[in-house]
């Protein structure tokens, strides 16, 4: 620790001939200074030191327990650190590996956060949980509980936990199989809770719990059970009091709405803060959600659903075209695989800020219901790429009719370039031979290149798109073919 830190700061030289001397040498600015050691900063500044110490190593590792490093240099240092608790946000890590007691007697008193995945210690996670110190138990992250101890932990966690920020678990099992959740949850209530992740759990209770964190910022209720089901009521009535919420996410196991549905309301709740919406499940029940909240500050939209004949999106579209950022996208993505379809689209930087999904296998209703789902108000993308992710090529029918590429494709009026992978390109060229002639220029009347995957010769045009091309050339609206490599 006698190193200089100061770019001024002086060193020790020996002399050729004679003993070691100090060199005075002049500072950048012309003073001369003594030199200034890592001890000899005050109190403040070393705090200062540590935050930035503390937070890179948690921002890249992490991880919680980088302050210990600090704490077993010198009793100064460790004075100092355990002097500023809230400023180095310090934490007790514990990970199971020995009953908590052990941990506590260790360390001053400290908040705890609980953390694992798929451990094979549950015996001390689950004891820790329920023991005499959870009122210091700021955080609770256990991933991956075994179904032999899901009623164990629910038991534990009816009690109160007072100074809890953070919540994350899910069991591994089958969502339905399992006990639901009561309304005692957590003592039904949690007003320091900042972030919250339930998945596969079935908790319909939830929304009372949410009427008292009102300090959430983060919710992500994902792979809901039926047993779990919460109504678009109840989620809007929990919602109205999250004034800070910031990112939410409903996602539901499996296809389920009542037969009958509320009307609309007059009003709607306004969510202040929120910037991103995720949600899978029934186009109905999005409606209804929808319909009853506003999100001004909305960034980025991320729907998925489950596989319809007749999609009807008012208040979707309503939301979309009221969104500055999803309109001013330039570029897009059409995804198909063995399990969805999906339509992304980006700005300029290639930032996600809208997902369309649908879940389907089969690639003729993916096509059907996304041309359905996918709002008509991108007139203004101008390049959109049709990509495959791993199936095989059956996914692939010979015999689906192409104007189901076609209704897909309508809407973008300014799209001057259009990217296909080797397997997506016969099909949707095969769709635009049959526009060869008058209707030549009645889809993508904009477009100026086409870029095929893997082509070969450079030069050369595949059969499958001659007609077309030769007939925009005669239209006076040239598309020219192009090599793509997709990497």
């Amino acid at each position: 620790m006698s190193e200089s830190l100061l770019p001024c700061a002086t060193r020790s030289s020996t002399t050729i001939g004679g003993p070691s001397q100090t060199s005075m040498e002049a500072s950048p600015c012309g003073h001369r200074q003594d030199p200034v050691t890592i001890n000899t900063l005050p109190d403040d500044v070393l705090v200062d030191i540590f935050h930035f110490y503390v937070i890179v190593d948690n921002w890249r590792m992490w991880r919680t327990n980088e302050w210990h490093t600090l704490v077993h240099v010198c009793q100064r240092w460790r004075q100092v650190v355990f002097a500023s608790p809230r400023r180095l946000n310090l934490r007790l890590d514990y990970t199971g590996k020995r009953p908590l007691s052990e941990m506590l007697d260790v360390w001053p008193v400290l908040p705890v956060e609980i953390t694992y995945r798929f451990s094979r210690i549950w015996e001390n996670l689950l004891g820790a949980v329920e023991s005499e110190h959870r009122h210091r138990i700021c955080r609770i992250d256990l991933q991956g509980i075994p179904t032999s101890e899901w009623e164990r932990f629910a038991a534990a966690m009816q009690k109160q936990f007072p100074e809890l920020t953070f919540l994350r678990f899910w069991p591994w099992g089958e969502g339905n199989t399992l006990t639901s959740l009561p309304d005692s949850f957590l003592g039904g209530s949690a007003p320091l809770l900042r972030k919250l992740w339930l998945g596969n759990c079935p908790f319909p209770g939830i929304p009372k719990l949410l009427l008292s964190s009102n300090h959430l910022v983060y919710l992500d209720l994902w792979n809901i059970p039926d047993s779990g089901y919460i109504s678009p009521q109840d989620v809007v009535t929990a919602l109205s009091v999250l004034s800070r919420l910031r990112n939410l996410n409903l996602e539901f196991q499996s296809p389920r709405y009542p037969a009958s549905r509320p009307l609309p309301p007059l009003t709607r709740s306004v969510l202040p803060a929120l910037t991103q919406l995720s949600f899978k499940g029934v186009h109905e029940y999005l409606e209804d959600l929808l319909a009853q909240i506003e999100a001004p500050l909305l960034i980025t939209l991320c729907v998925t659903f489950f596989m319809d004949l007749d999609f009807v999106l008012p208040q979707l579209h309503r939301l979309i075209s009221q969104v500055e950022s999803f309109n001013s996208c330039d570029s897009a993505i059409v995804h198909t695989s063995g399990r969805e379809i999906g339509f992304k689209s980006s700005t300029g930087t290639n930032q996600l800020t809208l997902w369309l999904g649908i879940s389907c296998r089969e690639l003729d209703w993916q096509l059907a219901s996304l041309a359905q789902v996918r709002s008509s108000s991108f007139p203004s993308l101008e390049h959109l790429d049709i990509v495959d992710y791993d199936i095989p090529p059956s996914h692939w029918k010979d015999d689906m009719e192409t104007t189901q590429w076609l209704e897909l494709l309508a809407p973008f009026t300014a799209m001057k370039d259009l990217r296909l992978t080797h397997q997506a390109a016969p099909h949707v060229c095969q769709a635009l031979e049959e526009l060869a002639g008058e209707r030549v220029t009645e889809i993508l009347p904009a477009l100026q290149n086409i870029f095929l995957e893997g082509l070969e010769p450079l030069d050369s045009v595949p059969k499958y798109i001659e007609g077309f091309v030769a007939a925009r050339k005669l239209s006076a609206h040239p598309v020219a073919v192009h090599r793509w490599d997709r990497t």
